[in-house]
Formats: structure tokens, sequence, C-alpha cells
């Protein structure tokens, strides 16, 4: 399997915000891995998500894909702002998803839908659906300095998210809104960065002093 050099990671969109950015309920961050840049989840206000994009430098035309997590409006709601910068861009979402939204969103874009774990590009990888009353997907992103997850809330349950994709080896890293996921499965990984819904981030932070990390908007990563 191919290995991305490096992957870095934009927080656009999320409850906590660094200065002279905009915050909101929601989440939302751009990858760029390979020379590709993709959109994961649109938080809930278009308006702040462009906004955020602009301070950060972030060209809505060069979003290669858009991928969403789940249904929920704070991850979702920004969606129809990017379509007057890309004309048919791929939305990958998963299959769950109510037959009048997609036929919404096949109006300005063309759906790939998601079912099952598969591979989108040459190192990342989606969960497929995971879940019981909330469908969820969950991407892996091979590096060089193992895997790292990315999750929009984490409903179906941080256990269930990692021990789906162990099968693609060694995770180092997670990012991404933890809802009130058991935090035991955080203690061997070497980065954590709780954002978004997570509910016992001061306890994530007390428990992980070494790996623990602050997600804000305007904040860079790179792995």
């Amino acid at each position: 399997m191919c290995i991305s050099d490096t992957m870095k990671l934009q927080i656009i969109y999320d409850n906590n915000a660094q200065n002279n950015f905009k915050a909101g309920w929601g989440f939302s961050c751009v990858i760029e891995v390979n020379k590709e840049k993709i959109l994961f989840d649109t938080g809930w206000n278009g308006n702040i998500l462009l906004y955020n994009m602009k301070i950060m430098g972030v060209n809505p035309k060069e979003l290669n894909k858009i991928i969403l997590s789940h249904s929920h409006w704070d991850h979702i709601g920004g969606l129809n702002h990017l379509f007057k910068f890309e004309t048919f861009p791929d939305v990958y979402l998963p299959q769950s998803f109510s037959s009048n939204l997609k036929d919404e969103i096949k109006r300005f874009a063309n759906i790939i839908e998601i079912s099952n774990q598969r591979k989108i590009n040459k190192n990342i990888w989606t969960t497929g659906e995971l879940g019981e009353t909330t469908k969820e997907q969950s991407l892996l992103i091979k590096t060089e300095n193992g895997n790292v997850i990315i999750t929009g809330c984490a409903h179906p349950g941080l256990d269930n998210i990692i021990n789906s994709l162990k099968n693609l080896g060694n995770i180092s890293t997670i990012i991404g809104g933890f809802h009130d996921s058991n935090i035991k499965e955080l203690k061997d990984l070497q980065i954590v960065i709780p954002c978004h819904c997570t509910q016992k981030k001061e306890l994530i932070e007390k428990q992980n002093p070494e790996s623990f990390r602050e997600c804000k908007v305007g904040s860079i990563f790179k792995f």
C-alpha cells in the first residue's frame, strides 16, 4: 500500500476558535495529502465555513473531494455554500442519508454512497457506515508516522471505529469529535486531538497529558 510522505490537516470549523477566526457548533477540516485537498464535513453555517477558509488561505475550488461523516446538520449545513465554487464535485456520503437529501445533493454534486469499508484514494480509507441509531463514517489516512483516524462525532463509539480499522495497520493518531465515547481506547495512541462534541475533553487531557493536543479553528497539524 502507498503511504503518504506527509499529511497536513487544517481545522476549518469547530466550537472553539483562535483569534481572527469564527467559532460555530459543528466540525470541518481540510486534509491535504499527496497534493490532493479533501474537505471532511462542512460545519453548520456556510458563511462561517467560507470565512474561516478565506482566513486560512483555503480555496474552495481546489477541494478535490467532499466527505460527509453523517447527516446531522452541524456536519453538512455548509455544503450548499460550496456548490457555487465547484461544478459537480464528488461528495462521499453514507448510504443511509435520506433519499430526499440525496436527491437535493445530486442536483449540484456527484454523490458516491458509502456502505462498507473501502479505499477512497491510494492512502485514504473510509470505515463505511458504522453504528445503529446514527450511521456514521470515519476516515483513516496512512502516513509514514502511523495511521491517522478522523471522526465527525464518533456516534458509533471510538472502540468500534478503532477496531474496524485495525486491519489497515497501526493507529497512531485520532482527531475529531468523540461525543461520549469510552476514552480508554485513547491511552496507547501517540496523538489525541478531541474536537467539537467531545464530552470528556478535560478528562482526556488529564489521562493523556503527553499525547493531548488542543483543537481550535485555525489549528494546523502535520503528520
